[in-house]
């Protein structure tokens, strides 16, 4: 792959991390293999047919974080849904949507909230047609907005990195 990324290139690597830990949460496949699956099997050129172009660093970096920071994505997205709807019983491609969006709010600092909010809405609406966009789009506003208040003109506790100024 040549060039930088592109925000088409994430968004298609955003997709694809979805579609990946999807792919770990239903079998017993080792993440390295599923990555391996995806980088030598899944991608390629733009105009190498049946192949999709992404920024595979940044997919390659999803896909690990979400997996080496589960259990604290896992206890927020708890903390944000409804008692009667706790995080394992969400639909699997849901739940691998709004891990991927928690990683990216809590580790990215370099890509806005919204942008964030806004890519995984999109990719909640590529697979679902009821309320699972929405779902996606409330339960990520509410962790960016106590994770990262000072993007929102929000005042955060004192001595978090709220209280830094936006880059």
């Amino acid at each position: 792959m040549s060039g930088g990324a592109t925000p088409k290139l994430r968004r298609q690597a955003r997709l694809s991390a979805v579609q990946a830990l999807y792919q770990l949460d239903v079998t017993d496949t080792k993440s390295k293999q599923v990555i391996f699956e995806f980088l030598n099997h899944r991608f390629g050129f733009e105009d190498e047919e049946g192949m999709v172009a992404a920024d595979e660093k940044f997919f390659e970096e999803l896909v690990e974080g979400v997996l080496q920071e589960q259990d604290v994505i896992d206890a927020k997205l708890d903390g944000q849904l409804p008692e009667k709807w706790p995080l394992r019983r969400l639909d699997m491609t849901l739940r691998a949507t709004l891990r991927a969006g928690v990683f990216e709010i809590t580790q990215r600092p370099d890509v806005p909230a919204l942008v964030i909010i806004d890519e995984y809405v999109a990719i909640a609406s590529d697979f679902f047609d009821g309320k699972e966009p929405g779902i996606v789009n409330a339960v990520l506003d509410k962790i960016a907005r106590s994770i990262r208040a000072h993007e929102f003109g929000l005042p955060g506790p004192a001595g978090t990195p709220n209280d830094q100024a936006a880059c």
